[in-house]
């Protein structure tokens, strides 16, 4: 190639121009605090944006829908313990167990969306029986979905706790400490 066709070619693209596409290119690191995603909502929880409310309401519907359905196959269940001939005292025990362990997980699932648990707590020893009773986990997840999202009020406090002692830190930095003056001694 002659020293002509050289200069004939067309020039790279300016540094600025590259530095441009390559921050384009590059996610931005948000500043601060972020929220924590709640399961279904993710984010939105926050400023109630992009469908939230609808979302809610769907949520809602979908728990007790499905709330609805297991009852009904714990009927079925039952209807079944009736044909199979077991005996009264096994049926009742049965009723009475699923009524117990629904009324247990609806209150520890409704007291969990107010608070996080403890580390130790017995959340871990109760996580079989808020199994057995998962109609009351359900019809608690309903409800409070008509209320806020699950959790919401517990995150949304923790999120502006922790936006609060961001802008008290980042307030507090005043220039460069090397070039302050020396205090005066008394």
């Amino acid at each position: 190639m002659s020293d002509d066709q050289r200069d004939q070619t067309p020039a790279e693209p300016a540094a600025p121009a590259r530095a441009a596409a390559s921050a384009a290119s590059e996610p931005v690191v948000p500043v601060g605090p972020q929220p924590e995603p709640i399961r279904y909502f993710g984010t939105t929880w926050v400023n109630h944006e992009s469908g939230y409310g609808l979302r809610r309401a769907a949520i809602a519907v979908g728990s007790l829908v499905t709330a609805t359905a297991a009852a009904v196959l714990l009927r079925l269940s039952y209807e079944g313990l009736e044909i199979g001939n077991v005996g009264p005292f096994l049926s009742i025990s049965v009723v009475v167990l699923f009524a117990i362990a629904s009324s247990i997980a609806f209150i520890k699932t409704w007291d969990s969306y107010n608070r996080r648990p403890a580390p130790s707590s017995d959340e871990a020893a109760l996580k079989g029986l808020k199994t057995i009773g998962f109609i009351g986990s359900l019809i608690a997840y309903s409800l409070r979905c008509l209320v806020e999202a699950p959790g919401e009020k517990v995150r949304r406090a923790e999120y502006e706790r922790a936006l609060a002692d961001y802008e008290r830190r980042r307030s507090t930095r005043t220039g460069n400490p090397a070039a302050r003056r020396p205090k005066r001694k008394k």
